[in-house]
């Protein structure tokens, strides 16, 4: 099997000669740390894993040339440093956001999750009705910006591949956090529900004519929404409010891939999800990660309670992964035959692999994976 139908057979419960591999990816901050204890400096860590483990070859794919499209805002901001006092940056990042960050770092590190950085939030892009009307200039789905000038021919040179092609989009929780902050979003849905709704409409509109663009080009294999709507415990919106607020665009995106050729439909939380799992089944989201231990998710107890309605990718304890040893094995072992019996699993470290999991951890760990998904 190539890599493609090999993904699609695990998650979508079918018969794959083996379980994909992906142990999971580490940070800036972990790379730093493996390579003081033992990977070479410049080589892969996916690469030296292999050659250590002795894993058979996997030929690489046909490497994808995304599509392009953009589901950013156009212009973003100015990323600029505002202030520089006790040991801590002011910032401006490209989002809009003002917050304040270590020394440590730079304004660079918010641009993608390159590290674990932590902020303190002083100001939000969107705190008024004028900040909305602004921002909403930055979404306009037919700027030429929003798509290279080679647009069709990657997409047309997209159809011949061997690797699944995936689209991922903001979902409307995370959107509207971007924008207006999390504590405030929380305080809107129900203090300005008729804001959010508009909000929330924007948001769909514009990812589905920004989707239309690439879907009347070519086929592709997985749509994947980034939500993070949860924490320890709890969801940060009720079931009945998501259900009310966010399903009708979930339900719309993901007919919308169905149609243009997507057989994944994947949801991207972290925290306690276990309450928010039936709402997204009823939106045909049929794959979940990553099942952040931490939180209170259980992937065997979602399994018993959900069944093959829902696949999973993640749900490795990262605590234990440190640990290691017995208490790793022993987990190891109670989750990954079990949700192997019946498909639609692919294990991994449920979040990025954080730089207290040693090398060797790492190392001992991915090998007792490719033992059970079976590449050793």
């Amino acid at each position: 099997m190539n890599r493609c139908e090999r993904y699609l057979e695990t998650i979508l419960f079918g018969t794959p000669d083996r379980i994909p591999f992906t142990p999971g990816g580490p940070r800036k901050s972990t790379l730093e740390v493996w390579r003081r204890q033992g990977l070479a400096l410049g080589r892969n860590y996916m690469d030296a894993l292999r050659d250590i483990l002795g894993l058979p070859g996997d030929p690489p794919a046909k490497r994808l040339a995304a599509p392009g499209a953009s589901f950013l805002m156009i212009p973003q901001f100015e990323e600029k440093v505002l202030a520089h006092e006790n040991g801590h940056y002011i910032v401006q990042d490209w989002k809009g956001n003002v917050c304040e960050i270590s020394d440590e770092f730079d304004v660079t590190y918010l641009r993608t999750a390159a590290d674990f950085v932590t902020r303190r939030w002083i100001k939000l892009p969107v705190e008024s009705r004028e900040d909305w009307e602004a921002m909403k200039r930055r979404y306009h789905p037919d700027d030429s910006r929003r798509y290279p000038a080679d647009f069709d021919a990657r997409c047309a040179a997209l159809r011949d591949r061997d690797d699944a092609l995936r689209i991922h989009v903001n979902g409307p929780f995370w959107q509207l956090r971007e924008w207006v902050g999390a504590e405030q979003l929380c305080i809107l849905f129900a203090t300005e529900q008729d804001f959010v709704r508009e909000m929330i409409a924007f948001w769909a509109d514009f990812v589905s004519k920004v989707l239309e663009r690439i879907l009347s080009r070519v086929a592709v294999d997985v749509f994947s929404l980034s939500e993070d709507m949860a924490f320890k415990g709890r969801s940060f919106i009720s079931p009945a409010m998501t259900r009310e607020f966010l399903l009708p665009t979930y339900i719309r995106w993901v007919e919308q891939a169905r149609a243009g050729g997507a057989r994944v439909y994947d949801m991207d939380s972290d925290g306690y999800i276990g309450d928010l799992i039936p709402i997204w089944i009823d939106a045909g989201i049929n794959c979940c990660n990553p099942i952040e231990v931490a939180a209170g998710c259980d992937v065997v107890e979602f399994r018993r309670r959900f069944g093959t309605k829902m696949a999973y990718h993640g749900a490795m304890d990262k605590r234990l992964i440190a640990r290691g040893g017995e208490a790793l094995k022993n987990e190891i072992l109670r989750i990954v035959p079990a949700m192997l019996k019946d498909g639609g699993f692919i294990p991994s470290c449920d979040h990025a692999v954080p730089p207290d999991i040693s090398w060797p951890s790492f190392i001992e760990y991915s090998r007792q994976l490719a033992q059970l998904t079976g590449w050793l």
